[in-house]
């Protein structure tokens, strides 16, 4: 199977060459092992903690399992393992050098729990989702996304059917990579594998059934207010559960929350928030577009692009490296911006439109943001239009694939 280049990976040389650890987190199946095994030579050890036997030993005497296997190692899916963290810490004060340690892990919680406690201040905590569109179009060398009328051309224009492909498919490397991978038999597979795996250890999920109704249903509400008590009628369980079952899908890298943006930083987090998957093929494999072309033409072609645009920039900061400021804004009348980054203390607003001929109107909403007294950047409409237009002075009309 072919190799794509990774953003991340620059990103990755550079702290491995500066912190003892470096930890790539992420859902299951999106190139962490790959990553780092395409970044290692051959002096690095590779440890799956996935066997089940070597799992054991190195839980039973973690202390054997070091004079076992030395560093530099890379040690993959390490949160099976918390009994090894005190260890590593021993192993970095002792050695005091950096790279001995490359650490993947997909379950958040449990992760940063030990890694909080053992490593601090000695790991490079690295995030990766899926393959972002740059990735895919071969041009993994794209910056952070910020609104601009001075993009650089990241690839050929993207018509409506090209589009619609990406964002069905999927963002998963085997589904990129291997061509005769079927689409839906992957998303099954995933899917149980991921309840099976992960839902299980992360909270006793006995209620399958629900938790698979849940899902679907978060799905078909992608960008949407988060109504716990709607969801928790329509599933037949408890808004508590609901909750838990939305903090989860967090934890595990499926889902973010986007919260609404002010002044005031307690209120950003606890007004409520819209959900947004990561992924846009397993978005659509949980609402039943089974095409590309079905989706091109369904109710929720709209709502799947925004959530593909907002994912995408996402992306674009956490496989930089860095952590995005970003929110939505909705006033009492309901009139909303789809997005908001600030950066340097300066608001950029962005909207998403299913359209290709933009114009000033679809824009009106950013005059919204005049009422936080803070600078505003320059302002994107992205959409569907070949190449970068001016709306205004100071809001520019941005193709899918210059994100």
């Amino acid at each position: 199977m072919a190799y794509f280049k990774r953003t991340l990976s620059k990103i990755v040389k550079n702290a491995s060459a500066t912190f003892p650890a470096v930890l790539i987190s992420g859902p299951r199946q999106v190139g962490k092992t790959t990553l780092f095994e395409h970044l290692a030579d051959s002096k690095r050890t590779f440890v799956s903690f996935d066997n089940s036997s070597i799992r054991s030993k190195a839980k039973a005497d973690p202390l054997l399992f070091f004079k076992t296997y030395q560093p530099p190692l890379l040690l993959d899916e390490v949160q099976y393992v918390p009994e090894l963290f005190p260890y590593i810490k021993m192993i970095v004060d002792r050695e005091k050098k950096n790279g001995l340690f490359w650490l993947t892990g997909s379950q958040m919680f449990h992760l940063m729990k030990n890694v909080g406690e053992s490593l601090a201040g000695r790991v490079a905590i690295l995030n990766l989702q899926g393959f972002s569109q740059n990735e895919k179009l071969n041009n993994p060398d794209g910056a952070p996304f910020i609104p601009s009328f001075k993009l650089n051309k990241k690839s050929k224009p993207l018509n409506l059917k090209n589009l619609y492909e990406l964002i069905w498919k999927g963002s998963y490397p085997k589904l990129i990579s291997d061509k005769k991978m079927n689409w839906e038999l992957y998303y099954s597979s995933y899917l149980n594998t991921y309840v099976e795996k992960d839902i299980k250890i992360l909270a006793n999920v006995t209620q399958e059934h629900s938790f698979l109704k849940f899902i679907r249903t978060l799905a078909a509400r992608t960008g949407q207010l988060l109504n716990y008590s709607d969801m928790s009628k329509d599933i037949g369980v408890s808004v508590n559960t609901i909750k838990g079952w939305v903090s989860i899908l967090e934890t595990s890298g499926l889902i973010f929350l986007l919260y609404p943006y002010s002044n005031n930083l307690t209120s950003r987090v606890i007004k409520t928030p819209k959900a947004y998957f990561f992924d846009t093929g397993l978005v659509c494999y949980l609402t039943g577009w089974d095409t590309a072309k079905v989706l091109e033409n369904g109710a929720m072609n709209g709502a799947i692009l925004e959530n593909y645009v907002i994912s995408e920039i996402i992306k674009s900061y956490w496989h930089n490296g860095k952590q995005p400021s970003i929110y939505f804004y909705r006033d009492k009348d309901k009139k909303e911006v789809d997005l908001i980054i600030e950066r340097s203390g300066t608001l950029y607003p962005v909207e998403i439109k299913r359209s290709a001929n933009p114009n000033s109107a679809d824009v009106a909403n950013f005059k919204l943001l005049n009422r936080f007294k803070k600078n505003i950047g320059t302002g994107a409409l992205i959409c569907l239009v070949d190449e970068p237009a001016a709306l205004t002075e100071n809001i520019a009309a941005i193709p899918v694939n210059y994100i």
